[in-house]
C-alpha cells in the first residue's frame, strides 16, 4: 500500500470517527427533548454558568434550551460539539 493512499485511509477513519461522535451527541441530547434541564456552560477561566430550562428546540447543527428565568441574559443554543467536547452539559431535573 502507497503512503498516499494509507494517508488518505487514515483522513477517511478519522472523519467517520467525528461523524458518529457528533451522532452520539445528538442521540444523547434527544432523549432531554422536551424535559426540564440543569445546563452547565464552562466559560474557560474557572468561570461556569448554569440555570435551569426547557429544551425546546433540536435542530440540525444545533439545540435550543429555554430558560426559566424570564430576565435570563445569557447563551441559550447550542451546537452539538460544545457538548460532545463538554463545554456544555446537561442533567435532567425530572
Amino acid at each position: 500500500m502507497s503512503k498516499e493512499k494509507k494517508l488518505l485511509d487514515d483522513i477517511v477513519g478519522s472523519f467517520n470517527k467525528l461523524t458518529s461522535g457528533i451522532n452520539d451527541a445528538k442521540k444523547a441530547v434527544n432523549e432531554f427533548a422536551g424535559k426540564d434541564v440543569e445546563v452547565k456552560v464552562n466559560l474557560g477561566r474557572n468561570k461556569e454558568l448554569c440555570y435551569c430550562g426547557k429544551l425546546t428546540g433540536i435542530y440540525p447543527a444545533l439545540f435550543k434550551v429555554s430558560p426559566f428565568e424570564k430576565d435570563f441574559k445569557g447563551k441559550t443554543s447550542y451546537s452539538y460539539s460544545e457538548f460532545l467536547c463538554g463545554t456544555v452539559k446537561l442533567k435532567s431535573l425530572g
